[in-house]
């Protein structure tokens, strides 16, 4: 396994997938399913290049705080110029199995799609479970990648390249098994929520359009797959797209759950 290198080139890519409508529409149902108030202080574990912590800010108000955790220091950097000029903001570089933080000093905490890229899931559930108070909230999103459906008139190929792209995460199917974690991490009112992002568009706002060129630069030497075959990859679903044949489907799944 190979995971996603963090660097520039792969933050600019992730700038512009994080800014296009499904990710806007991922941000607005995580936030709903976190339900912050104003003046709550708020955990964000894996927090990227901060565009929920930006958000985030706006509905804690100027009572409350946010702290962002990432192990990725180019990533932080982009978060920590997002929320320039906001001093209830702070940022750590840190590995979630190991937060910086205090115990029960969280009213609530947010971990986007992290969870499927780490080896140790009850470590970082553990975690979670110490940073909240009593009461605390957590959300969790992470994508069940079998539930993905996509067409290619090269099957074999697609094949390739889906099994080449599952070499970037530790768990390809973590949702199946997190209700479980959770409540075994000490969590209680564990409850999920099903999201299907689909289209029939190569629109770039949508998450399977957007994920394309991501995609095809990680799977090149990944799997067997060529960089001929990934750019192949790459150029068959942009025509297919022109020709008003392309279709992305999968699920991400939500899940909710408090400390006791």
């Amino acid at each position: 396994m190979s995971q996603l290198a963090f660097d520039d080139e792969t933050g600019k890519q992730l700038e512009a997938l994080y800014r296009t409508g499904d990710a806007r529409r991922r941000r607005r149902l995580v936030r709903a399913a976190l339900g912050a108030a104003p003046g709550e202080r708020i955990l964000d574990v894996g927090c990227g290049s901060g565009f929920y912590c930006a958000e985030l800010l706006e509905e804690v108000g100027r009572d409350g705080s946010i702290f962002g955790v990432d192990s990725s220091p180019q990533m932080l950097g982009l978060a920590a110029k997002r929320c320039e000029g906001r001093d209830n903001v702070a940022f750590a570089e840190a590995d979630a199995t190991a937060l910086p933080v205090e115990d029960a000093g969280f009213d609530a905490a947010l971990c986007v799609q992290v969870l499927e890229y780490m080896p140790d899931v009850s470590a970082v559930l553990a975690e979670l479970h110490r940073a909240l108070r009593p009461g605390g909230r957590v959300v969790v999103w992470d994508v069940d990648w079998s539930t993905v459906s996509w067409h290619s008139s090269d099957t074999e190929r697609m094949q390739r390249v889906l099994e080449a792209w599952d070499e970037h995460l530790v768990h390809r199917s973590l949702p199946r098994t997190l209700a479980r974690a959770l409540r075994a991490a000490g969590f209680a009112d564990v409850a999920m929520e099903a999201h299907s992002f689909a289209t029939a568009d190569f629109d770039p706002d949508t998450y399977g359009a957007a994920n394309v060129p991501l995609i095809g630069k990680f799977v090149a030497g990944h799997n067997g797959v060529t960089k001929d075959e990934a750019t192949a990859w790459m150029d068959e679903q942009r025509e297919l797209g022109k020709r008003d044949e392309f279709y992305f489907a999968c699920v991400q799944f939500c899940f909710r759950a408090t400390r006791p």
